[in-house]
């Protein structure tokens, strides 16, 4: 193929596809493009990473794993509730991109997620929990970075208080704080 062909093809990707040609690059593009199938591939992270997300998932930026600092998290729209935990004794704010974008971000295609903590502590939700309820990655807890000494730095919760069926045992043990990594499977 000669270059005036890939300057043609690139004209076009980018008219079609204009935020996949910058994030991918001319070479992401064409492979998409001729294999059939999509190369997804993240920005590497910038500052320490916070968030390893592994498993059936599409888009990666180390190897076969996502990895994402802070700053990725907080580039996701993001979402705020108050609800009160059984773990606090007055109700508690957080903020954070929903679960189900930090999926949609990495291209997960499983059923289930397994969250685990920086003391390895494991649980297993089903993916239809990021769908169906409002379920956060928190960042922040009551409007600061959470330290890893109160949960943090990253805080899988649910919005207990926004329906009935969510102050439930089995929804107050799918949150997981301390989390360090998913496992999409």
């Amino acid at each position: 193929m000669c270059t005036s062909n890939l300057l043609k093809v690139s004209e076009k990707t980018k008219t079609v596809l204009p935020n996949m040609s910058s994030k991918m690059g001319m070479l992401g593009v064409m492979l998409a493009m001729f294999s059939g199938s999509a190369v997804w591939a993240l920005d590497a992270p910038q500052g320490p990473v916070v968030l390893k997300v592994s498993g059936l998932i599409e888009a990666h930026n180390q190897g076969k794993v996502a990895v994402l600092d802070m700053k990725a998290l907080q580039a996701l729209p993001q979402k705020s509730f108050t609800t009160q935990t059984p773990w606090d004794p007055k109700p508690v704010t957080f903020s954070g991109p929903l679960l189900r974008d930090v999926l949609q971000l990495v291209k997960a295609k499983g059923q289930h997620i397994r969250a685990v903590a920086l003391n390895d502590y494991r649980v297993k939700l089903p993916q239809s929990d990021a769908r169906e309820h409002d379920v956060v990655v928190a960042v922040e807890m009551n409007g600061q970075a959470i330290p890893v000494r109160t949960k943090g730095p990253l805080f899988i919760v649910y919005p207990f208080d926004a329906k009935k069926e969510l102050q439930h045992k089995t929804y107050y043990e799918r949150s997981i704080w301390q989390l360090k990594a998913i496992e999409v499977e």
